[in-house]
């Protein structure tokens, strides 16, 4: 499976939102990755090279796994940008932009039967982070996920933004407007209103400021349980990087540990399909 080649554009944060997060020599090591992937991908060699840097790097189940980064998972059972239990002992979290086609392939391929194999049984929570990286359109597309998703229908819309073709039309007003009735989202003039508000804003910025905090620099990028994955990497490494994940949850559980090294917050226990899989 082909990595990212997204790279940010000329109207993305300024620097000052791009300064790494506070996690000691991990978060060097995690933003070294993300940059050497993010490089091999556009490298002129690349298109020829079979290899995957995230599966070699995550071969050892142990192997670069940072705890304070697991921490990222927010476990929150009311986060409208989330499907899967609160308290899953796996939790990946997807940094993505709705103009990366390689997000689009990834959305279309790959997760649909993550979903189905892991989050349905209760062992994957998968949480989005909004990470546009490409101007005003990844902008706006970003706020009107979040706008649809206080009507309960952001996974509808993120299937909607990622079918073949769509984003080839770009993601103006109208388009985002009818892109939202697709995905049936019920008060459109709420969701216009929502789109263009200070809280979508502040919502996009949070999460985008955490991208860039653990080094991401291209789409998609995954964190999963504090191990990272960077691109569209094939659906095997994510079953591998999963099931170790797991394992390695249930070992720490049984000795005592928590399983998902970050205890879900207040009030997010069961389960929670954030609105179900998108249809």
């Amino acid at each position: 499976m082909p990595r990212s080649t997204s790279k940010p554009s000329p109207k993305s944060p300024s620097p000052k939102s791009r300064k790494p997060l506070a996690y000691g020599a991990g978060i060097v090591l995690v933003a070294a990755l993300f940059g050497y992937v993010s490089y091999r991908a556009t490298a002129p060699d690349s298109a020829g090279s079979g290899s995957s840097v995230v599966a070699d790097v995550t071969a050892d189940p142990d192997a670069g796994v940072y705890p304070e980064l697991a921490k990222l998972a927010r476990r929150d059972a009311g986060d409208r940008l989330a499907r899967g239990r609160a308290d899953a002992p796996v939790v990946l979290i997807e940094y993505a932009d709705f103009k990366c086609g390689y997000c689009a392939k990834f959305a279309r391929d790959t997760e649909p039967a993550l979903v189905k194999k892991y989050v349905d049984n209760g062992t994957l929570r998968i949480e989005w982070r909004n990470f546009p990286i490409f101007g005003a359109e990844s902008e706006a597309a970003a706020r009107a996920s979040w706008a649809a998703g206080q009507q309960g229908r952001f996974w509808q819309f993120q299937h909607a933004a990622y079918a073949e073709g769509v984003k080839e039309k770009g993601f103006g007003k109208d388009r985002l407007k009818a892109l939202a009735r697709q995905a049936g989202v019920a008060d459109l003039d709420r969701f216009v209103a929502d789109t263009d508000g200070a809280a979508s804003a502040a919502a996009v910025s949070k999460d985008q400021e955490q991208g860039y905090g653990i080094g991401a620099t291209s789409t998609p990028s995954f964190l999963i349980n504090g191990r990272p994955i960077a691109g569209a990497q094939s659906a095997q490494t994510f079953a591998q990087v999963i099931e170790q994940a797991a394992d390695r949850a249930k070992n720490l559980g049984n000795a005592g540990g928590d399983p998902a090294d970050a205890k879900p917050s207040e009030g997010s226990q069961g389960s929670q399909h954030s609105q179900g899989s998108a249809k």
